[in-house]
Formats: C-alpha cells, structure tokens, sequence
C-alpha cells in the first residue's frame, strides 16, 4: 500500500506541464517598405467603431453634464462672505 502511494506521488512530481509556443500570425516583417493596405471592411468597421466611441462620449456629455461639472448645483460666487473666503476684516481708524 505504501509503495502504490509512492510511485504515485513519484509520478506526479515527474511530470511537467507541456510547453507550447504560441503562433502569433504577426503577418510578414517590413523593412523600409510601406506595409499594404488594410482591406476596406477592417477600415469600415474601424470607422464605424470610433463613430460609435465618438457618439456615446458626445451624446452623454451632452444629456448628463453631471459626470463632468458634479450631481451638485454650483454656488453662486457672489453670494459669499469673506469670513467663508478667508478675508481677514477691513481695520478701521
């Protein structure tokens, strides 16, 4: 019984994981020449999906300012004392 649990542990710890190398498909390597163009859909589909980015950011910025200016209503400047602004009192005499 012992030797059974033995070779088991002796074969888990012998065994490796398999190591594979990743096919990466980069495309084929320029130097000093002009890559070619991308085909038309690759460049439709990633202008429509900046058109897309665009639009959200823009739409949101404009129907909720909220993210950008606060939830909260700004204070009217003209309103404060000094005392709230740090202004020390006029002296007299």
């Amino acid at each position: 019984m012992f030797a059974s649990t033995l070779r088991t542990v002796a074969t888990v710890l012998k065994t490796r994981p398999a190591v594979q190398t990743a096919v990466r498909n980069g495309g084929t390597w320029y130097y000093r020449r002009i890559a070619p163009d991308p085909p038309k859909s690759v460049m439709f589909k990633a202008e429509f999906l900046g058109f897309v980015m665009w639009y959200w950011m823009l739409y949101h910025c404009w129907k909720e300012p909220e993210h950008i200016t606060g939830h909260f209503e700004y204070p009217n400047p003209s309103k404060w004392t000094d005392e709230e602004l740090g202004i020390p009192p006029d002296e007299e005499g």
